[in-house]
């Protein structure tokens, strides 16, 4: 009994429980950091393919008010992607009567998304690799350039397996 006590009586750690403790806590560590990244990837992707899908709704909440754009009402407005630009796309005002994204005069807002998410394809796409969405007042009505009756936009993040999102529109 008198050994027990004394050993009792010792309050400190010895090497090998400290060990332990520590192995645990990098074990801990080395499982969860992996599965933050992902996480983080997941996030980003959705928060990207919210801010499309806003964008989209915004664009047409501005063909509804027919809403003044540097002094003066274009025909409509749209959002124009382009693969050749994938970490971007643009918000536009239609000056000229056209339907399509003309240059940046007409350029209202260029969005560019979040980190290191893409566009990684549009459907339907032109021969140069673009697709506008076009929404002409007063109704909205909505127009794909190429023409189509629905349209996808899907958009990537990571490298080797990367994770993918689609808009419908």
């Amino acid at each position: 009994i008198g050994i027990w006590l004394i050993l009792m009586d010792n309050k400190a750690f010895t090497l090998i429980e400290l060990l332990v403790t520590v192995s645990i806590i990098v074990l801990i560590t080395a499982l969860t950091l992996p599965n933050y990244r992902l996480g983080d990837n997941q996030l980003a992707i959705q928060r990207s393919a919210h801010k499309i899908s806003q964008d989209l709704r915004r664009a047409q909440e501005f063909a509804i008010s027919v809403k003044e754009f540097n002094g003066s009402i274009p025909g409509g407005y749209g959002i124009y992607f382009d693969l050749d630009q994938p970490d971007e796309y643009i918000m536009f005002a239609d000056l000229d009567d056209s339907q399509t994204y003309s240059g940046s005069y007409e350029k209202a807002e260029e969005v560019v998304l979040e980190g290191n998410v893409t566009l990684n394809s549009l459907s339907p796409v032109t021969s140069g690799s673009s697709l506008t969405v076009f929404f002409t007042p007063p109704d909205p009505t909505t127009q794909f350039f190429p023409d189509a009756a629905t349209a996808t936009i899907t958009i990537k993040v990571g490298g080797a397996s990367p994770l993918l999102k689609s808009v419908q529109v």
